[in-house]
C-alpha cells in the first residue's frame, strides 16, 4: 500500500484529503505542523509526501530541506502562494510538482501517479558494498556473509542517512533532527547508544571501527 504523508496546517483539508485517500487505499499520515511532519517521515518512511507551505512553526521550504536531507521521495507541493516567486523557491528546494489552492482533486490524484510513477522509474537506489557487509538502501535491508542484519527502525534510519551521505561528516544536531525530531537535537546521548549497537552488529572490531567512524566534536561519518 502506497504511504502518502499530509503536511497542512488546515485541519478541514487535512481530514478531507484523508478521507478522499484511504477510499483510494492509500495509507495516509497526517501532520499539522512541519516538526510533526518531518517527525514521522523519520518513523515511517513516506512513498509521497503533499506539503503546505505556510505552516505555523516553519516555511514548508525548510520541510522540503529537512526531507531532502536524507531521502529522495517524491514531495508535491499544495499551496495557495500562486506566485512565481513561491514556486521557484519550493522547486528550487527539492519539491517535484506544485499544485495550487483551491485545486481540483482529481488534478491532485493525476499528479500524484505522475510523481509517483517517476519515482518508480528512476533508476534503483545505490547499494552500499563494503568488504564486510552491504547495505540496500532500496530494499532496506543489511546483509553480512549473506545473512540479514536486523536492526530496529531507528538504527535502519541512522544508518540509512550515514550511508546517503557516505565518506562526508553528517554533524549531530542533522542526525538527531532527521532520525528523532526537532526535539531531540541537544540529546546527544542518543546517537552514542544507537552508533555503539551499529558498530556491534555490522564492523569486524567494534573497539576499533573501520566503517562508523566519530567526527570528534562534529558528527559521524560513513567509510564505504
Amino acid at each position: 500500500m502506497t504511504r502518502v504523508l499530509l503536511v497542512d496546517d488546515d485541519a478541514t483539508l487535512l481530514r478531507a484529503l484523508s478521507i478522499n485517500l484511504k477510499a483510494r487505499s492509500y495509507d495516509v499520515q497526517a501532520a499539522l505542523t512541519g516538526a510533526a511532519g518531518l517527525l514521522l517521515a523519520a518513523k515511517q518512511p513516506p512513498d509521497l509526501v503533499v506539503l503546505d507551505l505556510g505552516l505555523p512553526d516553519m516555511d514548508g521550504t525548510d520541510v522540503i530541506a529537512g526531507l531532502r536531507g536524507w531521502t529522495q521521495v517524491p514531495i508535491l507541493v499544495l499551496s495557495a502562494r500562486d506566485g512565481q516567486a513561491a514556486k521557484v523557491a519550493a522547486l528550487d528546494a527539492g519539491a517535484d510538482d506544485y499544485v495550487v489552492k483551491p485545486f481540483g482533486m482529481d488534478e491532485l490524484l493525476a499528479r500524484m501517479r505522475a510523481a509517483l510513477r517517476r519515482a518508480a522509474g528512476e533508476q534503483g537506489q545505490p547499494v552500499v558494498v563494503t568488504p564486510d557487509f552491504t547495505v540496500d538502501l532500496a530494499a532496506k535491508r543489511v546483509e553480512r556473509d549473506g545473512v540479514e542484519v536486523r536492526l530496529t527502525a531507528t538504527e535502519w534510519h541512522l544508518l540509512e542517512l550515514l550511508a546517503r551521505h557516505a565518506n562526508r561528516t553528517v554533524e549531530h544536531r542533522r542526525l538527531l533532527e532527521q532520525v528523532w525530531g526537532p526535539a531531540y537535537v541537544d540529546q546527544a546521548n542518543y546517537l552514542r547508544v544507537y552508533i555503539a549497537a551499529l558498530r556491534r552488529k555490522l564492523e569486524p572490531d567494534p573497539r576499533h571501527p573501520r566503517y562508523l567512524i566519530t567526527a570528534s566534536g562534529l558528527g559521524y561519518r560513513f567509510d564505504a
